[in-house]
């Protein structure tokens, strides 16, 4: 008998691509565990930083991570790739 329940992570999946995040903005459940999986189809490296989530990952060139975040509250967390933050960044909008 299994007492009490152990929810899985929800999958989101973000694109690096031409030094952009796709989709530049992904709306996630608040409340829940995400998994995030960043996808480099780039040939160089870039790195997935976000200070309000409190993560840093570097993703090298045509490879992908994964990052654990949450349970988050409601809001907006901004993220940004540190190797070309003037065109790669986003933002999570957990409801």
């Amino acid at each position: 008998m299994v007492c009490g329940s152990v929810s899985a992570a929800e999958n989101y999946t973000l694109t690096i691509k031409e030094h952009r995040f796709e989709p530049e903005e992904l709306e996630v459940p608040a409340g829940r565990k995400i998994k995030l999986i960043v996808k480099n189809e780039d040939s160089t490296p870039e790195e997935f930083e976000s200070r309000s989530l409190k993560r840093e990952k570097i993703i090298p060139g045509k490879s992908q991570a994964t990052i654990f975040v949450g349970p988050l509250d409601p809001g907006t967390y901004d993220f940004f790739g540190e190797f070309h933050e003037e065109s790669a960044k986003g933002r999570i909008l957990a409801k």
